[in-house]
């Protein structure tokens, strides 16, 4: 899972992304009283028309600049859609523009701000099956936009903003995001990416998959030697598998805190263990997946986003292990993961029982869809407020503080999303999901699970994402008499009881499930963290993670391939 408000992803394979915009600007007062900021570029900074989302974000402080700060508690957002956008032509927000977390440029408080704008360039697309569609092809920089080369903005200016008085800003965007420095290759981490053949088939345009691996120690002087993987799932990103770093640096206390809280060792730390005599020798491997709608696919096929759990399984890991010396056995493929990174793990294990050894589950987003965070989508009529009760209703939280406090709610949050995109395109995680599980609409995008502005739910989406598989205990249940004699300890569940997200209670109801199965009896475990555990907490660290999944694929491998062979 993804959000961008002033709130921290934590656990295995879970990041956050900052979503951001950029503007250069010109002020002057509107004694009428109207609210008018107009955007444009000059041919200088780009001489094709654009379509894609043109945003304004407003902020009280300069460091860092606002478009870095858009969506979270800091910055003021507003977005809107542009469709063939030529130079010097202008896109307007106005009092009309819905804003986050204001709803309209009237509700800002008179003062000064820092002010900018971006404009988030979409690429056609003519799909497979049939549908044409604009989004944003991504640039390898996991569909974080504020910072996607080829995006243009300009600096921040600092100007009066009084609604009262009335105002017209003039929002010139004269810089052009330039290409991100991808990470050199090292004795320990390896980065590759590939052109997709399926993936290029259904988007009608180059499509690229990729990974970054972790080597064991000693895997280029041991030439003869081949390992098991553990396929770490997660959130996009070019850095090492678990913040692996050969150097010690200093740490900021809130980072140090933040370890604390879930129970994990620094990078320079997991490396002096990596790095020891008595280390298990595997290599972890993160897929890189992102999408035209998100910066993951969820590693499963999709109406919306194709065919990524063809092209994980039949080109990726192919791939992977023809450049690559790995055992190539189902007890050396094994899966972990948190959050997003959590429910991928689960669902490639689910839906491949033979051809992985085995799934560490971490704070996974929903694997049962009575608990969409805390919504049911199968008998619930509103995402956004609880009314099962004759006379209260209560509106519905989506982040909580591990204390318990309500920090952001589903309506709050669905607001984000619209105001970052239409039609599925904000980049966000309710869109992500609607992209991933359910069906697409009549225009060729992703069908809304439930309305944006009123929260209303559209039933028929909800049953296509049972019906479809994408309810991971639906799946399960329905499915154990085949697979479950392939999953037999397979499946280990870690979960906080005060998930920041709530997702603590859909993993409940999937125990409720495994531990009822009979024919064969699942044989996994769950283990869940009491007193304040949130979002990524985890009850060992990612040294001792790594030994545990070792000693399971020891277990599980033939006699002549015990793991002395990968102890060198």
């Amino acid at each position: 899972m993804r959000t961008n408000m002033n709130y921290v992803l934590s656990g295995i394979a879970a990041m956050v992304a900052g979503l951001g915009i950029v503007v250069s600007t010109a002020a002057s007062q509107n004694p009428a009283g109207n609210l008018r900021i107009e955007i444009s570029f000059p041919a200088a900074t780009r001489q094709q028309p654009v379509t894609g989302r043109a945003f304004v974000v407003i902020s009280r402080h300069q460091d860092p600049e606002p478009r870095l700060q858009a969506g979270d508690d800091n910055s003021l957002v507003f977005g809107i859609d542009v469709e063939q956008l030529k130079p010097r032509e202008v896109a307007v927000v106005d009092s009309s523009t819905l804003g986050y977390p204001v709803g309209s440029l009237r509700d800002i408080p008179a003062g000064d701000y820092y002010v900018q704008g971006l404009l988030n360039v979409y690429t056609e697309f003519h799909r497979a099956d049939g549908h044409t569609i604009w989004a944003h092809l991504d640039q390898w920089e996991g569909q974080q936009f504020n910072v996607s080369p080829g995006n243009i903005c300009s600096p921040a200016q600092k100007v009066r903003l009084d609604a009262n008085q009335g105002y017209s800003l003039r929002l010139s965007l004269t810089q052009v995001i330039p290409p991100l420095e991808a990470p050199a290759d090292t004795s320990w981490v390896r980065h590759i990416r590939f052109q997709s053949r399926l993936l290029t088939e259904f988007w009608g345009r180059p499509m690229f998959l990729g990974a970054t691996i972790l080597l064991p120690r000693g895997y280029d002087e041991h030439s003869g030697e081949y390992y098991p993987v553990v396929y770490e799932q997660g959130h996009f990103n070019l850095g090492a598998p678990l913040g692996f770093k050969t150097e010690e640096a200093p740490e900021k206390e809130a980072d140090r805190l933040e370890r604390g809280r879930l129970g994990i060792e620094n990078g320079y730390e997991f490396f002096r263990v990596w790095d020891s005599a008595n280390f298990p020798r595997v290599m972890i491997v993160e897929f890189l997946h992102p999408t035209p709608f998100y910066d993951d696919s969820y590693a499963v096929n999709s109406a919306n986003n194709g065919p990524y759990g063809d092209a994980i399984l039949t080109e990726m890991i192919p791939y992977l292990e023809a450049h690559f010396r790995i055992i190539r056995k189902p007890y050396a493929r094994v899966l972990a993961g948190g959050s997003t990174g959590g429910w991928e793990a689960l669902a490639l294990q689910l839906q491949h029982p033979d051809f992985f050894g085995g799934a560490w589950v971490f704070c996974p987003d929903p694997v049962d869809f009575r608990r969409y965070i805390l919504t049911n989508i199968y008998d619930d009529d509103n995402a956004f407020w609880e009314a099962n009760r004759e006379w209260v209703g209560a509106e519905r939280p989506l982040a909580r503080s591990s204390e318990g406090q309500v920090e952001t709610t589903m309506r709050q949050f669905s607001q984000l999303d619209g105001v970052l995109g239409t039609r599925g395109r904000s980049g966000q995680q309710l869109a992500a999901w609607e992209a991933a599980y359910g069906p697409v609409d009549e225009n060729g995008y992703p069908k809304p699970l439930w309305d944006r502005r009123t929260g209303t739910i559209d039933h028929n989406v909800a049953h296509y994402m049972r019906d479809h598989g994408y309810d991971l205990r639906d799946y399960a249940e329905r499915n154990w008499p085949t697979i479950g004699q392939l999953l037999v300890g397979k499946l280990h569940f870690y979960c906080g009881d005060m998930d920041n997200f709530y997702l603590n209670l859909s993993v409940y109801l999937f125990e409720d499930f495994l531990k009822k199965t009979t024919r064969p009896y699942y044989g996994g475990s769950f283990t869940y963290g009491r007193a304040l555990k949130g979002h990524g907490w985890n009850p060992m660290t990612n040294s001792e993670l790594i030994r545990t999944m070792a000693q399971y694929m020891t277990q599980n491998a033939g006699v002549g391939e015990r793991a002395g062979a990968w102890s060198h």
